[in-house]
Order: structure tokens, then C-alpha cells, then sequence
């Protein structure tokens, strides 16, 4: 899913259901405007990564560690439970916290290392992953449009790694750091499959910032990187507008639409990441990097709607 945030964990499952009855309290408009600023909040995100002045794992700890008391705030707002959780639930959370915890890490060596565009887009290669998980599971072959989405990201990704290598093998080493990141997250979210039936939305994401905190700092501790910041205001900005006002439009907003909007509003993420780097790190986009990016996003996009479509066994039924 291209909002590469912890969010999908809890409104996978409701995006692919019918519309909401609640959301007829909410003009169209509104829940529109939310989908779409909530994917601009997270597109900005990998531009204040770069701009603080601590290492770029640990800008990761702080984007979730000073959001965390909101989380709660947004939890108990809600009348969802903190406490309570059945310990078998709580082990499900803390695995998928570490999985989540180094997909954060790796993303955000690798925004540091790669192009925007790149990042967000090879970041969020775990609906790919995802959708390969299906056919293992199933002991199926791909059919119709999966052959084509698997087509488009083996295309994409070759003619972009190709344009990093020829930039630099730092560049070429950031595509593989958030390829990683891509998978830890799908991960993530195959761990959590099962604990998300039973805990509501914000509590969830309360939990997985406690678990992920300790692995993220003790990471960037062990990498031997600066993490008190000199200058707070990239990391406050950082964690305002991908874990609050991005996190929160999502959760908002996600289940009152079908994949195929989700979708093509989750598009607008690497698009947007892209015109910062060229706008503002002079990250210059060739024609061949338009056309990588553009089978890219079109086999994310086919992924995400055929993962949906597609029948998926007991293991892979969200809550």
C-alpha cells in the first residue's frame, strides 16, 4: 500500500468492505478531502527525514515516540481499551512492531541514500510482496492483470535501479534499503492479521509504537547515530504530519471508499515526493525515470486491487 505508514494494519480490512453507514454523516466531499491530504501529509514526510539533524533511524524513533501520547489521546477518545489485551494478542503486536520497527529503520536509511520518488515507491513494495504471499498460499498462478502488475514492477524497478546505479552505488544501495523496507512491512501486516479482530484502531497503533520505540532506538544507538536533535522543528513537523494528520485522515477516511479510489488517491504519494526532490534537492527526473515510476505505481496500483478481488485462504483473511 503506497502511504507506507502503519495504517493499513487497521483499515485494510474495512477499505474493501461496502461503504460505511456512517459515512452518510460526512458530505462526499469532505471524506475526499480527507483520503487525498492525508496521502499529501505522508508525502512530505521523507523531505523532513532528510532535514533533521539527527541519524535517519533515529528521526524514526521520534516520528513515533512524540506521537505516541496523542495515540492514546485519540484511543481513549474513541472509548477503545489500552489494557486488557489478551497476553497471545499483545506477543502478535510486539512481532509485528519489530517487523514494523526495521521496516521504518530501512526506509529511512534509504530515503537518505535514493531519490524521493524512489524511496516512496520502493518503500511501498509490500503490497507486491503481498500479493506474491497469495499465490504461495493458494498454490496458484497469477491470472489476467497479476501477470501484468508483476510485468510493470519488474520493469519499473529495473529502469530505476538502472538510473541509481548510473547516478551512484549509494544510490543504487538507498533503492535497496527501502526494497527492504517494503518487505519488512509485509511482514508487519501478515503478523497483525490475526490480532487486529479483537483491538480497536487507535489502541492498536498505540501498542505497536511501544513495542517498535525500544528496537528503532536501540538501532540507531547500535549504528552509532546522533538521536537528541539540536534542531527540533523537522522532527516535530515529521511526526505532525505522518503520524497524526497523515495516520489520522487515513484511519479516518480509508473505509469510506473502494481499493480502486484508495488506490489511484495512494498514487499521488510518490508523485508529490517526487516534485519535492526535484523542487527542493535538485533530484532531476529523466524521461526513463518517468516512465520507471509510472510501471511502478501502475503494478502497485494493479496489486493492491487484485490482492482485494482475489479469494485469499483462512491465514490471509483480514479482521
Amino acid at each position: 500500500m503506497l502511504q507506507h505508514s502503519y495504517g493499513e494494519c487497521v483499515t485494510n480490512s474495512s477499505a474493501t468492505k461496502p461503504i460505511s453507514p456512517d459515512s452518510a454523516t460526512w458530505p462526499r466531499w469532505v471524506l475526499l478531502a480527507a483520503l487525498l491530504l492525508g496521502n499529501v501529509a505522508l508525502a512530505t514526510g521523507p523531505w523532513f527525514v532528510r532535514l533533521a539533524d539527527t541519524g535517519p533511524v533515529s528521526s524514526a524513533f521520534w516520528r513515533l515516540f512524540l506521537a505516541l501520547p496523542f495515540l492514546a489521546l485519540f484511543a481513549r477518545a474513541t472509548g477503545q481499551a489500552l489494557t486488557g489485551i489478551p497476553k497471545p494478542t499483545l506477543i502478535l503486536v510486539a512481532l509485528g512492531a519489530v517487523a514494523f520497527a526495521l521496516d521504518l529503520s530501512s526506509w529511512h536509511i534509504g530515503i537518505e541514500q535514493t531519490r524521493l520518488g524512489n524511496a516512496t515507491l520502493f518503500g511501498n513494495a509490500g503490497s507486491l510482496v503481498l500479493l506474491f504471499w497469495t499465490f504461495i498460499i493458494s498454490r496458484s498462478l497469477p491470472k489476467g492483470l497479476e501477470w501484468l502488475a508483476i510485468l510493470f514492477a519488474l520493469g519499473g524497478a529495473s529502469i530505476l535501479m538502472g538510473r541509481s546505479l548510473e547516478i551512484s552505488v549509494a544510490t543504487l544501495i538507498g533503492d535497496l534499503f527501502c526494497l527492504a523496507a517494503g518487505l519488512f512491512y509485509a511482514v508487519y501486516l501478515l503478523t497483525l492479521q490475526d490480532a487486529r479482530k479483537g483491538i480497536g484502531a487507535w489502541s492498536l497503533l498505540v501498542w505497536v509504537s511501544i513495542f517498535a520505540c525500544p528496537v528503532i532506538l536501540a538501532l540507531a544507538l547500535l549504528l552509532g547515530e546522533p538521536v537528541w536533535p539540536t534542531n527540533w522543528t523537522p522532527v516535530i513537523i515529521l511526526f505532525v504530519t505522518s503520524q497524526l494528520i497523515g495516520q489520522g485522515l487515513l484511519v479516518f477516511s480509508l473505509r469510506h471508499f473502494p481499493p480502486l479510489i484508495i488506490g489511484l488517491a495512494l498514487l499521488t504519494q510518490p508523485a508529490i515526493a517526487a516534485v519535492i526532490g526535484y523542487s527542493v534537492f535538485d533530484e532531476v527526473l529523466m524521461p526513463m525515470d518517468v516512465l520507471g515510476m509510472a510501471l511502478l505505481g501502475g503494478a502497485l496500483l494493479v496489486a493492491r486491487l487484485k490482492r482485494d478481488e482475489r479469494p485469499t485462504p483462512p491465514s490471509l483473511t483480514s479482521g
